[in-house]
């Protein structure tokens, strides 16, 4: 992780840290970080999940959808971490697309205006790739196209994803809150989601091989590609970006910078599991075929920040905690 130090505070890099969605994946993994990081008070917000215990973390209780709660959780708060939201699996992207429009758009809008309204130092919204188009070289963060069609399955959350990404732009220029959106690519590993009905690809594999005894069903062909970052090396990014992005607004891509096909990626988890197991696939059932992945180098000149683990060392980090939490 990185450690530049900072002062603390509205002038440095520490201070009081307000993350959202603390009770889900990615905001678990950022607070077991930074509650361990003497230069923060990290409080966490919960809504219908209920919180977890660790020492150092602070709990507060907010629908996200209510301006008059959002304002009040963010009363005397210097660092913004977004990472709640709405998501799901390819099943719900295919069958619901809605679910990930609203709710996403509503509550952002009012943490992003409250955030500017009490000046909030740093703000770090999570935004993704679903806005990009299918590409088989490395997207930079200059490579979307507004003009272009966007995926039909990811239409809706596409551009909702533009819109709050442009919203970031438009608070920092009329305000002091500094905003950095972060566009990641797919993210495994501990506390990811693992049930069948919720879960993206990765954590959906690992529960099938990991259940499985001879034979394991997947969806689609496996010709779909996708890049695929363990969350430790996400956190270390946010990090790096509160303690060293110098402009009031900056997009970042955040990925491993590789595109691995789906059906490359469920070997290595059956390789890695120990299993011997034999694949079907059902061709029957929702299958987004695209390719993706990123470039990172704005990243790694800015910030300093480069991915540090392999795809073999993350799917056996990922079984380990399967093993010692889920299984």
């Amino acid at each position: 992780m990185n450690t530049e130090v900072c002062g603390m505070g509205k002038n440095g890099c520490g201070g009081r840290v307000l993350i959202c969605g603390a009770t889900g994946f990615i905001g678990r993994n950022i607070a077991e970080s930074l509650v361990d990081d003497s230069r923060y008070e990290v409080i966490g917000v919960y809504n219908r999940r209920a919180p977890f215990d660790m020492a150092g973390l602070q709990w507060v209780q907010a629908d996200l959808t209510d301006p008059a709660q959002v304002d009040k959780i963010l009363e005397g708060v210097d660092i913004l971490i977004q990472a709640a939201a709405t998501t799901s699996g390819s099943k719900d992207i295919v069958s619901r697309p809605h679910i990930h429009t609203t709710d996403n758009a509503v509550m952002n809008f009012y943490l992003f205006r409250s955030a500017f309204e009490r000046q909030v130092r740093h703000v770090i919204f999570f935004s993704c790739t679903v806005m990009l188009q299918s590409s088989e070289s490395a997207l930079t963060e200059n490579d979307f196209d507004a003009s272009m069609e966007i995926h039909p399955r990811y239409f809706g959350a596409g551009w909702t994803k533009v819109y709050l990404e442009k919203m970031c732009e438009f608070y920092s220029r009329i305000g002091s809150t500094k905003f950095t959106v972060i566009r990641h690519s797919n993210i495994y590993g501990p506390y990811d989601k693992f049930d069948l009905e919720r879960s993206h690809v990765f954590g959906a594999t690992i529960t099938k091989v990991m259940e499985a005894f001879d034979t394991i069903t997947v969806w689609g062909t496996g010709e779909e590609s996708r890049d695929l970052l363990y969350v430790d090396d996400l956190v270390d990014f946010v990090r790096r970006a509160v303690e060293r992005q110098n402009s009031t607004f900056e997009i970042y891509n955040c990925g491993s910078g590789q595109a691995t096909l789906i059906r490359d990626l469920i070997h290595k988890i059956i390789e890695a599991s120990g299993k011997r197991l034999a694949v079907e696939h059902d061709l029957s059932q929702p299958n987004i075929k695209t390719s993706l992945f990123l470039d990172c180098t704005k990243a790694k000149q800015e910030l300093g920040w480069r991915p540090e683990h392999s795809l073999e060392e993350g799917i056996a980090k990922t079984i380990a905690w399967w093993k010692a939490n889920i299984g």
